[in-house]
């Protein structure tokens, strides 16, 4: 089962849910309050939206919520965790993914299709999809421009923990990165929505290999 965290202000879980659940997989919400993942749980994924009104910044207030600590225990144990758009953002508040996400080149708020290239295919969100594959997804955002060190870029690169790259950068994110994953590879985070791409009807099922990629993952397991 996956479960879907809905902060105060996250917009996008019912989007995730329903994707999941289109895809023949398992998928339910659990709440920021909760101090444990339910026994059930087999992915954790942090959706989009504005979680506490992303305030002081983006993610700050929702890396302390209770769930936090259950969603940090279930990753160091090897759980798959994937942050989509303000999800990314949380995780790497809460330390589970490197870098940061400021706000976009030009100070404008991008919502539109983008064209992402698939660059591992190691990671829960990538497992399925072929390296150099090219998805379009859609982004909406307005600090999704991911910065990090000199030194943090030569070790993403080096271990190749960049998993997604924008092929044309619309919002002028370091290197290109649209997505990274943790050393260990089980965390991964991403700006664009692969929920939102998921039906032919919203324009675009490319966002379906992702989720059916995490699906892959913990179908041995539930």
């Amino acid at each position: 089962m996956i479960g879907v965290v809905l902060f105060p202000g996250t917009n996008c879980e019912q989007d995730v849910v329903e994707a999941v659940r289109h895809l023949g997989g398992a998928a339910d919400v659990v709440w920021h309050g909760d101090r444990r993942l339910p026994s059930s749980v087999d992915a954790v994924v942090l959706p989009g939206g504005f979680a506490h009104g992303d305030y002081l910044r983006t993610g700050a207030i929702a890396r302390f919520s209770p769930v936090m600590t259950a969603v940090t225990d279930f990753a160091q144990l090897g759980g798959p965790v994937v942050g989509i758009c303000n999800g990314f953002q949380i995780l790497c508040e809460a330390g589970l993914l490197p870098g940061a996400l400021q706000k976009n080149r030009g100070l404008k708020f991008l919502c539109q299709f983008v064209d992402v290239r698939v660059e591992t295919s190691t990671t829960p969100a990538s497992a399925s999809i072929a390296p150099g594959s090219v998805l379009r997804i859609p982004i909406n955002h307005f600090e999704g421009c991911f910065t990090c060190s000199p030194e943090t870029l030569a070790e993403l690169r080096g271990e190749e923990r960049v998993v997604f790259r924008y092929v044309d950068n619309p919002n002028g994110s370091l290197d290109d990165i649209a997505g990274v994953c943790s050393a260990e590879r089980n965390v991964v985070g991403l700006m664009p929505h692969p929920e939102r791409a998921s039906h032919a009807l919203l324009g675009s099922v490319d966002g379906a290999r992702v989720l059916a990629s995490l699906l892959t993952v913990v179908a041995p397991s539930g």
